[in-house]
């Protein structure tokens, strides 16, 4: 007891904390004691005290290996401010000075620093390797230990090599230390450390206070922007795979008012900084991002983790999502998934080396199988990380409070093991569900598969429905991923009981999560046809009412599809005009505050819930192309020219023109009209469209003559009238 109470006296002593959290004094004792010691908690359970602490406390200095620059001078500050001299800890690493370092080893050999901290890359270097064999070394702390296992999410060559080095400057304990592993990769550091023999203290990986849901990847941008939208002013962070795709979508969020950054590794480092400082300090709300951002991050208040692409691990979406909430508070994780995504993941992978590509697979099955479960979600991420969660609804998932249909699975669970008993434990389940289904695959053929007794004996079933069998027999313990080969099916002592008596076992069916087409739904109907035939009515006659006010033809202030996408959408703002089919930003600001407000009214009258979706903007996408044809115009390139330059044909650049115009932008193409037309048939063909019922061009022609004039003429005119008149 006496030891008990000196620690914790030790524990206020040098940190000012009164009690120990979880697991950390029996761990601290461990490492006091001189055993090895593997210590896995998730991030915010105090992991970094556990080697602190005896570092204080034991003689000699310890060697913490940790694998990021900026990380190690964030630890030494932190200890040098509960301590007097600065001295007592140090870090060696590239971003040092040769006086510096001279410095720091002056300190070590005197005896005055307790730890070092070390990147792997200086451990290799053989005269920090001869100046460490000359001090006494209470241990070596190895953090983010997961960097020494390809099956971790962040994976670092130079790790594997830290157990030769450490043994060569001379052996003390050794205490891993990691935020996420599954039971495979804490296998692996132990291994590659040679540490199986260590002491081993798990916290647990639940998180009760984050909400996770995964949503069908359909028009993402719309309902992030919805989600933001009703979580006004909190902090959330969006991860997205690309840079590219982080770029777009903080554009998108600003032009729709919501206060956001983009941070990924291809900009430069004063740009990524300031946007994480801006984050910090809450002059945004939120930051989209690569997974470069985060590390570090210890915003104890962000309230909404976003994963635009699901990660290519359930490890990489642990540390993600476990950025939310840390506080305690409400942390809402929300993932969009589409199949189409993992196949891109997939595709990515095909340059990699063969073992590489093995791995990449067999950790995006474990995501996948997590995103279409129909199970609390809970249950699978405990599970992958080897905990077991006990009750039936944890009640903080979509799946718990949206419980899914099941299904009695008795026999097909016994089918399942038949199967994996068949091919003597040795294949993975996608292997064994092509069996089940009797699908020939090249290697079901070569195996010969296609001759067992099994083959073929599922195939009511399809594949998606075997995936799921699998997954919930391992969360029920009835079979297990093999350790050192991992991904192969074994069938647990469970397993055996279960073939030996089988019993009900109630299956969750499978989430089907529809894919997003490419088509943009919701848009309007081409020609007049229109979504609410009395709105449609209503707005035909503001529109002539304010035609006659103005003195201009109907069509110039808005054309028919317009008032039907109106008819179909409801805008209610000059903001969500802009989004209407042929509506500008100049069209909307000059005709749109009447539209909008008798909308809203109508609205309001008769009750209607409008299409949320129309709220989103989508970025100015005015292609390319259109900004180029604007520019040129800006310079009087003939349409000609322009046309040559993309290699199309004048009628399209004419076509393009006039949707810019529709739209509301003021294009001056008085100097090309000039090279064309005389003023005289200019004038005629203005005056008609002065008087004309409809804007048709056939109608025109049919009138005005078309032995005079040809229909890019009048095209032409149009444009011209609708830009001065109109815009």
């Amino acid at each position: 007891m006496e030891n008990n109470i000196v620690l914790t006296d030790k524990l206020q002593e040098y940190f000012g904390f009164d009690r120990f959290k979880g697991k950390q004094e029996e761990a601290i004792k461990s490492v006091l004691e001189g055993n090895n010691t593997f210590v896995l908690m998730p991030t915010g359970g105090g992991k970094s005290l556990i080697y602190q602490l005896p570092a204080l406390i034991l003689e000699g200095t310890a060697i913490v290996i940790s694998p990021l620059i900026a990380l190690m001078k964030n630890q030494v500050d932190s200890i040098r401010g509960t301590h007097s001299e600065d001295n007592i800890a140090h870090f060696l690493n590239s971003s040092l000075s040769k006086s510096a370092i001279a410095e720091v080893k002056e300190d070590v050999l005197s005896g005055k620093t307790k730890l070092l901290y070390v990147a792997p890359e200086s451990l290799t270097k053989e005269d920090n390797i001869e100046f460490l064999k000359k001090i006494k070394i209470s241990f070596y702390a190895i953090d983010e230990a997961h960097c020494i296992s390809e099956w971790g999410h962040d994976f670092r060559p130079e790790y594997r090599r830290i157990k030769p080095i450490v043994e060569e400057i001379g052996k003390s304990p050794i205490v891993a230390l990691t935020a996420t592993a599954t039971a495979k990769v804490q296998h692996d550091i132990q291994k590659n450390l040679g540490i199986l023999d260590a002491k081993v203290f798990m916290a647990s990986f639940n998180r009760e206070n984050l909400y996770y849901e995964v949503r069908p990847k359909v028009k993402p941008e719309t309902q992030i922007i919805k989600f933001i939208k009703q979580n006004e002013g909190k902090s959330g962070i969006i991860y997205c795979l690309s840079r590219k795709k982080v770029e777009e979508l903080a554009e998108t969020l600003l032009i729709n008012g919501v206060k956001a950054l983009a941070y990924h590794a291809g900009m430069d480092a004063a740009t990524r900084s300031g946007n994480q400082d801006k984050f910090l300090m809450e002059e945004v709300d939120v930051i989209v991002a690569t997974i470069a951002f985060g590390m570090g991050i210890d915003k104890p208040d962000v309230r909404f983790v976003i994963h635009y692409d699901i990660p290519k691990s359930l490890e990489g979406y642990y540390q993600e999502t476990g950025r939310a909430g840390r506080d305690g508070g409400e942390g809402q994780c929300v993932t969009f998934y589409s199949y189409k995504d993992i196949q891109k993941l997939e595709k990515f992978m095909h340059g990699k080396p063969v073992a590489e590509q093995e791995i990449g697979k067999q950790l995006l099955l474990d995501t996948v199988s997590y995103a279409e479960s129909a199970i609390c979600r809970r249950i699978i991420l405990l599970h992958y990380f080897g905990e077991k969660y006990e009750p039936e609804n944890c009640g903080n998932c979509d799946n718990c409070l949206n419980p899914k249909e099941q299904i009695e699975a008795k026999d097909e669970i016994v089918t399942a093991l038949k199967a994996i008993l068949e091919v003597n434990e040795k294949y993975k389940g996608d292997h064994i569900a092509n069996i089940l289904i009797g699908n020939k695959t090249a290697a079901v053929k070569s195996f010969k598969h296609d001759t067992l007794k099994a083959f073929g004996t599922g195939k009511k079933h399809e594949e998606r429905y075997w995936n799921a069998v699998f997954r919930q027999s391992m969360v029920a313990g009835i079979i297990n991923k093999d350790i050192e080969n991992y991904g192969l099916l074994k069938v647990t002592p469970v397993g055996h009981e279960f073939l030996a008596k089988p019993h009900s076992f109630m299956l969750v069916k499978n989430h089907e999560y529809e894919e997003e087409d490419g088509s943009n739904s919701g848009g309007a109907p081409s020609g007049g046809s229109s979504g609410d035939p009395q709105l449609f009515a209503m707005l035909k006659d503001l529109r002539k009412k304010i035609a006659k006010r103005n003195n201009l033809p109907p069509f110039v202030i808005f054309q028919d599809p317009s008032l039907a996408d109106m008819s179909i959408q409801y805008p209610i703002s000059i903001d969500e005009l802009q989004q209407i089919q042929g509506v500008g930003m100049g069209k909307a600001k000059r005709y749109g505050r009447e539209f909008a407000a008798l909308i809203k009214s109508y609205v309001e009258e008769n009750e209607i819930d409008r299409p949320e979706d129309l709220v989103v903007r989508s970025v100015a996408n005015k292609s390319k192309m259109k900004v180029f044809i604007i520019q040129s115009i800006d310079r009087k390139l003939s349409f000609e020219d322009i046309a040559d330059s993309k290699g199309v044909d004048v009628k399209d650049i004419i076509t393009e023109v006039e949707a810019i115009v529709n739209s509301g932008t003021k294009l001056n193409i008085d100097y090309y009209i000039d090279d064309v037309l005389d003023e005289d048939h200019q004038e005629e063909i203005f005056d008609y469209f002065r008087e004309a019922e409809t804007d048709s061009i056939e109608e025109a022609l049919a009138e005005l003559g078309e032995d005079e004039y040809s229909e890019e003429d009048i095209r032409l005119m149009r444009v011209k009238f609708f830009s001065d008149l109109g815009n």
